[in-house]
């Protein structure tokens, strides 16, 4: 990661209010080294280039951080190249993380990735969302997503695998309270409800976010 990222990457976490040791500064920037060799081979990500990966990928990733917590089991469905999994797990290191894409290229990346920052109880699988209930049925205390345009249909897959007194954050953009009122009617029809929706600026970018997190009524 070249200065100027690591530069925009210490301002979006100071704007976060996230403090990291130099030892985890140091796996932020050996994942943007190894994300920029893998996107150069193979299309992991659209984003690209040290200060874009810095906000749009590990600063927007952490943005999560605001909704779960330190310690206990987290589910990133449809994670791409691990976000906002592998950030969340450098920053948290106690949690317990299961990263799943349907893209196999993107799961080989994480567990390399995975791997070479000595990160533990990270798993990556490469499965659709779909098949997780046969095996993590009430498992999670959190199901996170940012790959999801449709709130009802992340939350009919996540739901199965959420602990009965867990949380189901979806990461959104600009009109996310928009977004969770139109999916009152089919999450009550599921026996869920939108707690809250966390409205805020991602740092440096000045782009809209928003966290909707739903629980079971």
């Amino acid at each position: 990661m070249n200065e100027r990222a690591k530069e925009l990457f210490g301002r979006g976490l100071a704007e976060l209010g996230v403090t990291l040791t130099s030892a985890e500064l140091g796996k932020f920037y050996l994942l943007a080294t190894e994300l920029g060799k893998w996107s150069r081979k193979i299309n992991l990500t659209a984003i690209r280039g040290d200060e874009d990966i810095a906000v749009k990928h590990f600063i927007d990733s952490l943005t999560v951080l605001r909704a779960i917590g330190t310690k206990g089991t987290l589910l990133d469905i449809g994670s791409g190249g691990g976000f906002p999994a592998l950030p969340v797990k450098i920053a948290r290191r106690d949690l317990q993380i299961v990263s799943v894409d349907a893209v196999e290229k993107k799961i080989i990346f994480q567990r390399h990735a995975s791997r070479l920052l000595g990160l533990h109880h990270f798993d990556a699988l490469h499965v659709r969302g779909e098949e997780l209930a046969g095996i993590y049925a009430g498992h999670f205390d959190w199901v996170v997503s940012r790959a999801f345009s449709d709130i009802p249909t992340f939350v009919r897959m996540a739901l199965p695998l959420v602990k009965d007194a867990g949380r189901i954050v979806a990461m959104k953009g600009k009109g996310g309270v928009d977004e969770a009122r139109a999916a009152e009617l089919p999450l009550a029809d599921m026996g869920v409800r939108v707690t809250e929706v966390m409205e805020f600026v991602l740092p440096i970018s000045g782009d809209a976010r928003s966290l909707i997190v739903i629980e079971r009524m």
